[in-house]
């Protein structure tokens, strides 16, 4: 896993989001760097991504119904604003996917 454990406090720093199939295609980029709020949860790093994209309103909604991992660890359930990142710590966005 890259960065500290899901529940690590964060004291700054900057993640690296990177986006699969449709969320890429609603963001227009494959990755970005976001600073960590001052708050270092999750839920401040999706409203960093949508301020990062305001040209892009698609993904927002695409962001809304993401499977989220941040390293190789599922968020599940698990309140945005609950999960803490940690500096260099890599958020994965993963839209639902259909077919077999």
């Amino acid at each position: 896993m890259s960065g500290a454990a899901l529940d690590s406090v964060s004291a700054g720093g900057r993640v690296t989001v990177r986006y699969w199939a449709a969320a890429r295609a609603a963001a227009g980029v494959a990755s970005d760097d976001v600073p960590l709020g001052a708050d270092g949860t999750l839920a401040g790093v999706l409203e960093a991504v949508r301020a990062l994209h305001p040209d892009r309103p698609r993904l927002g909604e695409v962001v809304a119904v993401c499977s989220v991992l941040v390293g190789d660890r599922p968020v599940g359930t698990a309140a945005p604003d609950e999960v803490r990142l940690a500096d260099g710590d890599v958020v994965e966005l993963l839209p639902p996917f259909a077919g077999g």
